[in-house]
């Protein structure tokens, strides 16, 4: 919690910062994001930045990380926990592709091209599990309701990791490896899916963009078993 003036003047700055590497993202890309632009556009001294993000790779990460935070938190808010599984999964994923849609740049910066010559860290796992974590909460909430059919297959770890098996709704007699196969392949499939719509692989081939997220998504969910 910010507390001191000195702290609020740093988390303010911080902010300046974050807010004009946005902007960049917006106009030259990620991979030609630049901290001295930065500097030059808030009319601070390079060195000053740099006490701030002591490299491109520490600012990179930091929107990395706050994209997903705020992508996750629209993910948590359009969850409806006493809806039927179904429909939380549906409204889940318009919560997501209304994100994307409203951030395309940072969408593009988490699910694009590769930034060159970037390596993430583990500081960004956390904030980029949170979509699935609410998904998986979904999937877990559906099998102790009785809402999926017995599963019975073997547990194969070469096949889904045991991080995965937590966040996917965690152990369960009607979520097997399968199950959680399904699950991996609907949630990196909702991404595709927004991926092909924002940057534009899906003209000529869909209409109305809406209807067919719907409609892609309620496949994906009867996948899974809902």
């Amino acid at each position: 919690m910010v507390t001191t003036a000195r702290e609020r003047a740093r988390a303010e700055l911080t902010a300046e910062i974050t807010d004009s590497a946005r902007r960049q993202l917006a106009e030259v890309g990620a991979a030609a994001l630049s901290l001295r632009a930065v500097a030059r556009e808030l009319g601070m001294a390079s060195s000053a930045v740099y006490r701030y993000f002591p490299s491109r790779d520490d600012l990179l990460t930091r929107l990395i990380i706050d994209g997903y935070d705020d992508l996750g938190a629209a993910a948590e808010a359009a969850d409806a926990p006493d809806a039927p599984p179904l429909e939380r999964w549906l409204a889940v994923c318009r919560g997501v592709r209304t994100w994307a849609r409203a951030h395309p740049h940072e969408y593009a910066l988490l699910f694009g091209s590769p930034v060159p010559g970037y390596q993430a860290p583990e500081d960004t796992v956390a904030a980029a599990s949170r979509v699935g974590v609410v998904l998986g909460r979904i999937l877990g909430d559906a099998a102790r309701a009785g809402a999926l059919p017995p599963a019975g297959d073997e547990r194969d770890a070469a096949l889904v990791s045991d991080d995965a098996v937590a966040v996917l709704g965690g152990e369960h007699p009607s979520l097997d490896d399968a199950v959680r196969l399904r699950a991996l392949l609907a949630w990196s499939s909702l991404y595709g899916a927004i991926s092909f719509e924002l940057f534009g692989h899906f003209v000529g081939s869909v209409e109305d963009g809406d209807r067919f997220f719907d409609r892609a998504m309620t496949e994906l969910a009867r996948m899974i078993g809902f």
